[in-house]
């Protein structure tokens, strides 16, 4: 009877040894702290970064630099500009990163992928995809703008969103969003080619 007594104490310590060495094997589907690093350094690898440098044209000083990244389908523009003069001035995207002409034209129309009518970007009666508007400049000649969007990609490939092969041109005045095609901005004053 003691053998038979000891023999299932035996195999129950067996089991119950089996049972704690089996809860210490890790769950393959738990992520653990160095695959949240690698799933880190994926998402930095993804970031896409390019910087153009604006061109003075049309006999102007401006000058000027233009950040695009892009990071989980969301582009954003950081511009940063001096050498302009004080007051409210349009910046789009034209259809070629071409800025051999002294008048910046050689870099085409607006960017218009989607052959909408000119206006203010988001507007719900159409603007085009290369309308980014206005932004200020002070009384040293220096002007800066942000934008953050998910309608442009960097180096995509679709037609209607990637912004390489494309121009960033500042212009003399204003968009008053309304005029067609060109938003009556005036001459461009500085251009500079997206490209890789």
């Amino acid at each position: 009877m003691k053998k038979i007594s000891l023999i299932c104490s035996l195999f129950a310590a067996m089991t119950f040894i089996g049972c704690k060495n089996d809860k210490k094997e890790v769950d393959p589907t738990i992520n653990t702290e160095e695959s949240v690093q690698e799933e880190k350094e994926v998402q930095q690898q993804e970031i896409k970064t390019l910087s153009v440098t604006m061109e003075p044209k049309s006999n102007s000083s401006a000058q000027g630099e233009v950040f695009f990244s892009e990071a989980n389908g969301v582009v954003t523009l950081e511009a940063k500009f001096s050498g302009l003069t004080p007051g409210t001035h349009a910046i789009h995207l034209h259809e070629k990163a071409d800025c051999s002409a002294a008048d910046g034209t050689s870099a085409g129309g607006h960017w218009n992928p989607t052959h909408s009518k000119h206006g203010k970007w988001g507007d719900q009666a159409g603007y085009h995809k290369g309308d980014i508007g206005n932004f200020e400049v002070d009384q040293e000649g220096s002007g800066k703008i942000t934008m953050l969007t998910d309608q442009w990609c960097i180096g995509c490939g679709d037609e209607k969103k990637d912004i390489l092969g494309k121009a960033v041109i500042v212009h003399e005045g204003a968009d008053d969003f309304t005029t067609q095609p060109t938003g009556a901005a005036g001459g461009r004053i500085a251009c500079g080619g997206i490209i890789e």
